[in-house]
């Protein structure tokens, strides 16, 4: 079964890995953009709307989360105990609040996917601690990848640092491939044993975005079907690139401009 699932994961060509770079800058002006907008007293919905015009008008591609398995808005906004999922609406931020902005990009057939950690005003010195983990956790997963690692080792790194930081791993939702589809094979685990796991081949693109819990790992989905929460109600933090396996490395997909002068490394 292993090697079934393994022979579907799709080693992208010269001109799909092009595709994909234009899907990841794309995905990742979306989050550039709506950022300076992450304000106390701006509602999630506003925030939804904002994007999808952005993705629609200014960029004339798809955001790929609407109507997706019949999730109902642009993007995906997660407040404080929420997880991942959340859905956009009537909820207002206010100071203190940490927030997940999940945005997918369909252009030209292919899709970026990433997430980033907003901090709404004056948040908590655990908050911001949380959300700093949780971003160095995902760059410690990134930072090995390359022809030969393997999906084990990429886990074993996430998981060490969070755990060694305090903090707990949620293991019913992991990284993904992507490219024409929004989820391909493989799945990637932020938590596991090194020297375990599919092996890396050049061509191959995913998403690394570990979600990190203040407390327990442990979740549950709220009656909408979507909305991910911790079951102990402690605040969760997530990061997201999308990822591609070169020759002699990575190179990330999704940087904001801020950090795409060597796509290779991390800020």
């Amino acid at each position: 079964m292993l090697m079934a699932r393994e022979s579907r994961v799709s080693i992208k060509t010269t001109e799909e890995q092009a595709l994909m770079r234009q899907a990841g800058r794309l995905t990742a002006d979306v989050l550039d953009m709506i950022g300076p907008h992450v304000q106390p007293g701006i509602t999630t919905g506003e925030l939804d709307r904002i994007c999808h015009e952005y993705i629609v008008g200014h960029q004339n591609a798809i955001p790929a989360p609407l109507d997706y398995k019949g999730f109902p808005k642009s993007i995906c906004t997660s407040i404080n105990h929420v997880v991942c999922h959340g859905i956009p609406g009537d909820k207002r931020l206010k100071a203190g609040d940490i927030v997940n902005v999940d945005v997918t990009v369909i252009k030209d057939g292919f899709h970026g996917d990433s997430s980033r950690m907003f901090l709404v005003g004056k948040v908590s010195v655990q908050a911001e601690r949380l959300c700093r983990v949780a971003f160095e956790s995902m760059w410690e997963g990134i930072r090995i990848v390359r022809p030969g690692t393997r999906l084990g080792d990429i886990g074993h790194a996430i998981q060490r640092y969070a755990e060694g930081h305090g903090y707990s791993i949620v293991r019913e939702f992991c990284g993904h491939g992507i490219g024409r589809g929004f989820h391909e094979d493989p799945q990637v685990l932020h938590y596991g044993e090194p020297g375990t796991g599919m092996v890396l081949e050049a061509g191959m693109t995913f998403t690394i975005e570990p979600m990190v819990n203040a407390g327990r790992r442990h979740v549950k989905v709220l009656p909408d079907g979507w909305t991910v929460v911790t079951k102990d109600h402690s605040p969760s933090a997530q990061w997201e690139h999308t990822v591609l396996v070169t020759a002699d490395g990575v190179e990330v997909l999704t940087l904001g401009a801020a950090d795409r002068g060597d796509a290779a490394a991390a800020p």
